[in-house]
């Protein structure tokens, strides 16, 4: 899906929950390229946008912003059980980040840019970018960082795992992998696709 128009190109960085997405954006935020964060994006409009407030609490039966924030664990324990309420949280949210997602790659001034998504298949925002990167780590690697630094439980981390597609669908879809296993060296493997990235937008321009 090569850019021919002569504009930006964008390019889509997703992979399992636990695999190190935000490490290796940040090593592209450093060489200068913007990223956009599309699960900080949708937390941030589960926190502040009303009409979302209101439907998830509808989709909920309870108010989960007893706090003044979104009860996070708590939405979490009654939507990655059930399917349905889960895509209808994700129907809420995904058109809004898009849209926010399209306002602010519009306003970048780079050779390319970054979304960086969780779900980047499972919820279409592939269509709005021109090249994909996958960040593949192994799955035992990925249910110890998330046990050790978000507090889970392994079934937890697993609810969330089956939630998303398999690392063998996404690397069918990708364009670029990025290992991110202990001994893997991300810094030369990113520096590649940054390179490729440039040499793609050279050849559109």
């Amino acid at each position: 899906m090569d850019n021919k128009s002569g504009q930006r190109l964008k390019l889509g960085v997703t992979g399992g929950i636990g695999s190190g997405k935000t490490t290796i954006c940040r090593v592209f935020t450093v060489i200068g390229i913007p990223v956009f964060s599309a699960d900080d994006e949708a937390r941030l409009i589960q926190d502040i946008d009303i009409e979302v407030i209101q439907k998830i609490n509808e989709v909920a039966g309870r108010d989960l912003y007893t706090s003044g924030k979104l009860d996070r664990p708590g939405l979490a324990r009654i939507i990655f059980n059930n399917r349905d309420l889960l895509e209808k949280v994700n129907s809420l949210i995904h058109p809004k980040v898009f849209e926010n997602y399209r306002k602010w790659e519009s306003e970048q001034d780079a050779p390319y840019t970054v979304m960086e998504a969780a779900i980047l298949f499972e919820s279409g925002a592939y269509r709005l970018v021109d090249k994909i990167l996958t960040v593949v780590t192994p799955m035992e690697e990925r249910i110890e960082r998330l046990i050790k630094g978000n507090k889970l439980t392994r079934e937890q981390v697993l609810e969330r795992v089956n939630n998303q597609i398999d690392d063998e669908s996404r690397i069918r879809q990708s364009d670029y992998l990025v290992f991110n296993s202990e001994n893997d060296m991300i810094i030369p493997a990113i520096l590649g696709v940054h390179k490729e990235m440039l040499n793609l937008y050279k050849k559109a321009i």
